[in-house]
Parts: C-alpha cells; sequence; structure tokens
C-alpha cells in the first residue's frame, strides 16, 4: 500500500517527532470525546486506545491516546514508549511503572487492564512483531539511546488468574 509507506517514512522524520506530540494527541482527544470514544483519529492508520492510568506523582487519572498493536486474536495490546523518537520516556509509561493497573477505551469500550513492562526475549520477541507491524518505530529506536519501553496490557480478571484466558 503506497500510502502506508508515505506515512511510515514521513513518521520515521525528526520534523515529525517535533510536531507530532503537540497535535497528534490533542486532535485525538477532542475526536475521541465529541465521537463518545467510538472514534481516534490517529486509528485510521494504526490501532489506537485511549489509555487511563494514575498519575505516578499526582495519582491524578492521566488520559493518553496511544497507538497499539492487538495481539492476535486475544484480548491483549502492546503499547510502545517511543515517544516519537525523542530522548526521554513518555510520561504515561512512567504513570503505569508506577500504577500498572490502569483502563483502556478500546473500539468504544472501556476495559480495565494491568500493564506489565516486557523484558528480555519476550521484549526481543514482542520487538520483532512491533517491526512487523510499524516500520519507523526502528527509525525511533535509532535515535535514543534509551531501551524504549513496551508493554503488554492484559484485562484485569486475566491478570487476576495469572495471565491466562478467563476460565
Amino acid at each position: 500500500m503506497r500510502g502506508a509507506r508515505v506515512v511510515q517514512k514521513v513518521s520515521s522524520t525528526r520534523g515529525f517527532a517535533r510536531v507530532a506530540p503537540h497535535v497528534v494527541p490533542a486532535l485525538d482527544r477532542a475526536v475521541h470525546r465529541l465521537t463518545r470514544g467510538k472514534v481516534l483519529l490517529s486509528a485510521q492508520l494504526l490501532p489506537g486506545v485511549v489509555l487511563t492510568s494514575t498519575g505516578a506523582r499526582s495519582g491524578l487519572p492521566r488520559r493518553t491516546p496511544l497507538a497499539c498493536m492487538p495481539e492476535g486474536g486475544r484480548r491483549r495490546w502492546i503499547l510502545v514508549g517511543s515517544n516519537f523518537g525523542r530522548p526521554g520516556h513518555p510520561a504515561w509509561s512512567h504513570n503505569l511503572l508506577a500504577h500498572p493497573d490502569a483502563e483502556i477505551s478500546w473500539k468504544g469500550r472501556d476495559v480495565p487492564v494491568t500493564a506489565v513492562l516486557l523484558a528480555g526475549e519476550e521484549r526481543a520477541a514482542a520487538w520483532r512483531a512491533l517491526l512487523a507491524f510499524w516500520p519507523p518505530y526502528a527509525a525511533y529506536q535509532a535515535r535514543v539511546e534509551r531501551e524504549i519501553r513496551v508493554f503488554r496490557l492484559v484485562p484485569r480478571r486475566e491478570s487476576a488468574t495469572g495471565g491466562g484466558p478467563p476460565a
């Protein structure tokens, strides 16, 4: 798909990394609110969620529209703390480290989730899948010295039962 390749190329640039964090989330929040959670503007290109996490320092709810990679047919999602290839980790990733229980809005439905920071081979396998899913993540990682955080979101009822599918 030619259009997707153009968007991937543009989203890999430093200029996009400077502008997008100020524009994309604001547009996503507005459209999501206006459509009562049914539409995320950026999800027209990539699947997306609106993450409601608890602020690491403030303890207040924080809503952040994010691209995600749904995992297969399972109700699990991968979030990437790429921060558009900017140096620091995004605030939402600090929030999930401090308070892993969160909620996402997924296709108009609210889903309570627990976030798990991936490490080792589990992260490596997810990273390979992410690069196949959205190649610009490689450009984001190449621009920063930090390891980009990768989280798996699991519905809370699954995480309470050991991570397997509900009985």
